[in-house]
């Protein structure tokens, strides 16, 4: 197995710096995930390591080798796209191994990676299908076929799933992570759902305008987050955000925590929806809005002072719109930011 070293990666394009000198190391064998929102650098970092875009400062390590300058068909990487970009007018098959063909493989050795490759994404009976037969997930399944067959070091995955319907996300997620241990190959996935980020990775890398914020196992970052960006970030719904000093944030209900801070140094406190205990015979908070999924009801509230806040219940609640309710918070799960600069104050 492979790995992937960054050294001080830098991106220009012009004048304009897009990648900030990223270190990062990403062990054999891992599955890691980049992850922010749009134009935070991680597809233009991925095509990076891929040598689809140049580096124009730093080094880029595959295994031991310095690839900085290297082509990208010499690097032992392979790459899956947003867009299956398959051949119409070719067979799954056909598909699978043209790139293997094209380089002179013999026809014994392509099958044999072809019917190997078919064979671990559960393609067998559709070899024979065009591409406009099959659904998009299969075809999907056939583009990341395509790659496996070329036997590379490093798998990349520019937000394959993008382009699928929620359900068929789901099943693919499950494939790739399936995908993943079978092979045991280092996996480098970029995506802007982090609910893909934290079901899928090994780690975790948090990127926001060329940086990263923070990296690391996905339950590290979602219970101990560095700043107030990767909080946000991680968590489905987000985590709230009060903002104001300790003692105006004591009249929303909130453990006191003036005694730690006696100074009233400016705060901004953050609290996951799923942490939150609801007082169904206190006050302070009107529900505006209650969602009912099934297994959890989400309940967005408001103060008389315009704070809103969402809160995460168990299976069905007997909350409705427009009830008043009280709430308080266990001291351990409160996270305190500092509100200049953002940073977790621990």
């Amino acid at each position: 197995m492979t790995g992937v070293k960054l050294k001080k990666a830098i991106k220009k394009y012009g004048e304009t710096q897009v990648i900030h000198g990223i270190d990062l190391e990403i062990n054999p064998g891992e599955f890691c995930v980049f992850v922010g929102p749009s134009g935070c650098g991680k597809s233009t970092l991925l095509r990076m390591i891929a040598g689809l875009e140049e580096t124009t400062g730093g080094q880029m390590f595959i295994g031991d080798r310095d690839v900085t300058k290297v082509d990208p068909a010499e690097r032992g990487i392979a790459m899956v796209f947003q867009t299956y970009a398959l051949y119409p007018h070719m067979s799954v098959e056909e598909n699978m191994g043209f790139g293997l063909k094209m380089n002179g493989v013999p026809k014994d050795e392509i099958e044999e990676k072809v019917s190997k490759a078919a064979q671990i994404l559960k393609l067998e009976e559709y070899r024979k299908r065009k591409p406009k037969a099959l659904s998009g997930g299969q075809r999907q399944r056939v583009a990341i076929g395509r790659a496996i067959v070329r036997g590379p070091d490093v798998f990349l995955f520019d937000e394959p799933l993008s382009n699928l319907d929620a359900e068929l996300r789901v099943d693919m997620r499950v494939e790739i992570a399936r995908l993943h241990k079978e092979l045991g190959t280092t996996m480098i996935y970029v995506t802007h759902d982090q609910v893909e980020a934290m079901t899928l990775a090994d780690k975790i890398v948090i990127l926001r305008d060329g940086r990263v914020e923070q990296a690391g196992k996905p339950l590290d970052l979602y219970e101990d987050p560095d700043n107030k960006f990767v909080a946000g970030f991680i968590g489905s719904p987000s985590m709230n955000f009060l903002y104001g000093d300790a003692p105006a944030i004591e009249k929303l209900i909130l453990p006191k925590i003036a005694d730690k801070y006696p100074d009233k140094h400016d705060l901004i406190v953050g609290v996951r929806p799923e942490h939150i205990e609801i007082d169904r015979a206190g006050r302070g908070l009107r529900v505006e809005l209650t969602e009912h999924l099934g297994g959890v009801t989400y309940i967005y509230a408001v103060s008389p002072e315009g704070k809103k806040l969402v809160m995460q219940e168990k299976g069905t609640s007997s909350i409705v719109d427009g009830d008043e309710i009280g709430l308080s918070v266990p001291t351990e799960n409160i996270y305190l930011f500092d509100s200049k600069t953002e940073k977790r104050v621990r």
